[in-house]
Parts: C-alpha cells; structure tokens; sequence
C-alpha cells in the first residue's frame, strides 16, 4: 500500500527521496518502539511521511531538523504541534537538540549519510539508538565485519560504539522520486561496556590511517604509527579488513 505523496518541487541538490511506501513505515514506527525512548529527533522528515506517525507515539518528546524551508512550512500548517519543534537547519551544524538522551530517526539523504553516522558518534553518549534509511552500501558497511570486503572506517568506528543491526532492505519503488539505488534500514545501540583503548583520539587516528592504504599490509600503512620492534608483531603481517574492532583497540596500546 502507498499512501498519497503531496507535490513538492523536489530538490535534487538535497537528495530528495520521499518515503511514500506505508508498509515500510510501519516497519520503521514498529522497529522504533522496541527500545524505550523519551526524546525523538527526526532527521529530514520532507513531506512527513514519517513524522504523521512519530507525532502521534505516546510519551515523547520530538523535534525534528529540515534543511529545507519549504518543507518546514509545510509541515508547520500541516501538523500545528510541530510549530515550536522544527529545528530548520542541517542535521551536521545544529548543536544538541536535548539536554538528556534522546533516539535519532530517520530517512537520511543520502549524499550526507556517512556524515551524519560520524555526527551521531560525536554525540555518541547522548544517543543510545539511531533507526535510520540509508543507501544499501552505506548500511552494508556499517554493518560489516571483518573480512568483507566493504569493511571499512565506518565499520569499525561505529561497531567501537554501537550494536548494529541491518533490519531490512527497502526497494526504490518505495520512494518518490525512485532513487537510483537501492536502501536498507539499520539500527544502532549504544554499547553498554565502552570499548577500552588508549584513547578515542589513536583509536581512530589507527583506523583511518590502516584503512587508507587497505591493500598494503598493516605494516606498510600504519608503520608511522609504531616502533620498528612492534611492527615485528605477525599481526603487522595482515590488511586492515582482515582486524575486528578489538584488534584496533588493542593495537592503540602499543602504538608510539
């Protein structure tokens, strides 16, 4: 079942995708309502697709953040409770929109949807659950492990954090306009037990230095990094794609 999508000039500069496949939404509402929540933050919420529902779960607190003003007013005289609520701006420069923790939702566009996983991370301890849309090879790397190969920075500097799981993939015939790819919903949880390492700062300056010359043995891509003594190590002898997220951790102990 589709429900009825209103005519707005869609903003290709935005990478605007309009949900408009029902089933789908529900899937996305009923994931939500499975981890408790009183704060909501919907990202990109377009043409409310999403937010016709998330308004109306019982308990919340919700705001949402539009990049496009267009949208905003629109939602404004459509759904009166969002007039105080609507953040207009971009989800990548607005400051904490709660001052406890709050779960972040939404159909993210997908020419910014790397950033805004990086964002969460930054936001990490205010954000116990993400339930979000993305472009299937973005979801996938999230969601990979070890060995794949699009196991990557995102990988293991999300899965550091975050339990992820990849819920369900979602068809491009489910939006309006059908974007050229295909998507996945993914969610995120904070990880109770903090991953130990010597600090967030070498942890992740190990990953994106391991990661930026992937083909090479560990070795030759982070050698900068450590002693010629520890480079000895046979794990050295490895690519980065082949270390999970705790052989990361581990190694930042030894580094120099």
């Amino acid at each position: 079942m589709f429900t009825f999508v209103p005519m707005f000039k869609i903003k290709k500069s935005l990478g605007q995708h309009f949900l408009k496949d029902e089933v789908i939404i529900q899937k996305i509402i009923e994931a939500i309502k499975e981890d408790p929540l009183i704060n909501l933050l919907e990202v990109g919420p377009g043409g409310g697709a999403l937010t016709k529902h998330l308004i109306k779960l019982p308990g919340i607190y919700f705001k949402a953040v539009e990049l496009d003003d267009e949208k905003t007013e629109y939602l404004k005289k459509t759904y009166p409770v969002l007039t105080n609520n609507i953040i207009a701006g971009s989800f990548l420069d607005i400051e904490e929109p709660f001052d406890t923790p709050f779960t972040v939702v939404g159909n993210f566009p997908y020419n910014i949807s790397t950033q805004i996983l990086f964002k969460v991370l930054d936001w990490k301890d205010k954000v116990p659950v993400v339930i979000g849309m993305f472009q299937k090879e973005v979801a996938q790397r999230a969601t990979s492990k070890e060995g794949s190969k699009v196991y990557g920075v995102l990988s293991v500097l999300i899965q550091a954090f975050y339990e992820v799981e990849y819920l369900f993939d979602v068809s491009n015939q489910s939006f309006n306009p059908p974007p050229k790819v295909q998507s996945g919903v993914i969610r995120l949880k904070r990880k109770t037990t903090d991953l130990t390492v010597k600090s967030e700062r070498a942890f992740k300056v190990l990953v994106k230095t391991a990661f930026n010359q992937r083909r090479k043995t560990l070795r030759n891509a982070v050698k900068s990094l450590f002693t010629a003594e520890v480079l000895n190590d046979e794990i050295f002898n490895k690519r980065a794609e082949a270390l999970s997220v705790e052989d990361f951790a581990a190694l930042t102990f030894r580094m120099s």
